[in-house]
C-alpha cells in the first residue's frame, strides 16, 4: 500500500494528525501570549512553530499546501480557553499527558524524525509543567489531601456509628463533631508542618551579616570561597564565585552574593503556613461535610449511609483524578485507588460498629 495511492483510512488518519498538530500549536501560542515569563513565552512559541512544521508534513501528504482549517476536537477548544485563564499551569500538565500518548509510534507515514521531535516536545512540556506543578503543590496540595482526609475519616465515622444501630440525629451529631475536630486538627497540623519546613530552610539560608562585609574582603585572600566549597563546589569554582561576589560588591556597591544559592524554589514548594492551614481546614471541612449531608436532610441511618457512600465515592474519584493530574499519572487509576482506600476504611469501621452494637456498647 503506497503513499502515492492512499486509502480512505490513511487520508482520515492524516487529516486527524494535521488537525491535532494545528490545534496544539494554537494552544501553545495562546499560552505564550498569556504567560508572564519571557523565557517560557519564547520556548512556547518555538514549540508552536515546530508543531506547525509537523502539520505541514501531513498537509503535503494530503496534497494541499494550505488545507482548509479543520474543526478542533472539544478537548483542544477547552485547552485553548483555559490557556487564557489562570489555569495555564493545568493546561501545560494536560498537554504533556496528551503529547506523551503520541499517535506516531504506529504511524507508517510518520518519519522517524517526526516521532523523535514529539518525544523531545514531551520533555520540553514536562520541564515547563514541572514549574506549574511546583506552584500548585503547596497550598493546593494541602487542600486536595485535606478534602480527601475529610471524606475518608468522616465516612468511616458515619459508617461505624450507623452500624451500631443509633438514630440518625446521633449519627449526625457524631459526624459534625468529627468534622470540627478533624478540621481543627488538620489546620493546626498543616501550620506546624509548613512552618517547621520553612524554619529548616531558613536555617540553611545565608546570613545577612556577611553581605554587609563583602566590600571589606581582600580580593586575593579571603575565606568566602570556603562557603562554596562547603556547599560542594570544586576549589576552582568556589574561588571564581568568591571573586565574582567581591568584585561585584566593589564595582556596583551591592552585587549578587551568597543569596544566589538560596533555595527559593523550595520556599515556593513548601508554601505559606497560614495559607496551608486555612486551605487544609476549609477543604477538610468540605470533604467531611459530604458524608453527613444525607443526615442533614433528614435521612435515617440506613438510607443516609447508602447515600453517603455514593456521594463520597464520587468525591473520592474526583480528588484521586486531581492527584493523577498533578502527578501525570492515570486519572482513572488514581481515582480508583482513592476509592478503594476510602471504602476500605469505611468497611472496617462498619464491621467494628456492628461488633460494638451487638455487644450493647452503643
Amino acid at each position: 500500500m503506497s503513499v502515492e495511492t492512499p486509502t480512505s483510512g490513511e487520508i482520515s488518519r492524516w487529516k486527524r494528525h494535521f488537525a491535532d498538530e494545528r490545534a496544539v500549536a494554537g494552544v501553545l501560542r495562546r499560552l505564550s501570549d498569556s504567560t508572564g515569563e519571557k523565557r517560557d513565552a519564547e520556548v512556547l512559541r518555538e514549540l508552536a512553530d515546530a508543531e506547525e512544521r509537523h502539520a505541514e508534513h501531513w498537509a503535503g501528504l494530503l496534497d494541499a499546501a494550505t488545507p482548509s482549517e479543520p474543526s478542533r476536537k472539544l478537548k483542544f477548544r477547552l485547552l485553548d480557553w483555559l490557556a487564557g485563564t489562570a489555569a495555564s499551569d493545568v493546561v501545560l500538565i494536560l498537554l504533556q499527558r496528551s503529547e506523551a500518548r503520541s499517535a506516531y509510534v504506529n504511524e507508517p507515514a510518520a518519519p522517524a524524525q517526526l516521532a523523535a521531535d514529539e518525544a523531545v516536545h514531551v520533555e520540553v512540556l514536562r520541564a515547563l509543567a514541572a514549574r506549574g506543578r511546583e506552584r500548585l503543590s503547596g497550598n493546593f496540595r494541602a487542600g486536595v489531601f485535606g478534602a480527601n482526609d475529610g471524606l475518608v475519616s468522616n465516612l468511616a465515622l458515619v459508617a461505624g456509628m450507623s452500624a451500631t444501630g443509633v438514630s440518625g440525629p446521633v449519627v449526625l451529631a457524631a459526624g459534625t463533631a468529627g468534622l470540627l475536630a478533624g478540621a481543627m486538627s488538620m489546620g493546626a497540623g498543616e501550620y506546624i508542618s509548613v512552618r517547621s519546613a520553612r524554619e529548616l530552610l531558613e536555617a540553611s539560608a545565608p546570613g545577612e551579616e556577611v553581605a554587609r562585609r563583602y566590600g571589606d574582603l581582600d580580593m586575593d585572600v579571603n575565606e568566602l570561597a570556603l562557603v562554596f566549597r562547603a556547599r560542594g563546589e570544586s576549589p576552582e569554582t568556589a574561588q571564581a564565585e568568591a571573586n565574582r561576589i567581591v568584585a561585584g560588591s566593589r564595582d556596583e556597591g551591592e552585587g549578587p552574593g551568597l543569596e544566589d544559592v538560596t533555595p527559593e524554589a523550595d520556599y515556593r514548594a513548601v508554601g505559606s503556613p497560614w495559607g496551608a492551614a486555612l486551605s487544609s481546614f476549609c477543604f477538610f471541612s468540605s470533604g467531611a461535610l459530604v458524608p453527613i449531608l444525607p443526615y442533614l436532610l433528614g435521612a435515617g441511618p440506613g438510607l443516609g449511609l447508602m447515600l453517603a457512600i455514593v456521594l463520597v465515592g464520587l468525591s473520592l474519584m474526583t480528588t484521586g483524578a486531581v492527584v493523577g493530574l498533578l502527578s501525570g499519572a492515570s486519572l482513572l487509576s488514581r481515582g480508583l485507588r482513592q476509592l478503594m482506600i476510602g471504602y476500605g476504611a469505611a468497611g472496617v469501621t462498619y464491621l467494628l460498629g456492628l461488633a460494638f452494637g451487638a455487644s450493647g456498647v452503643a
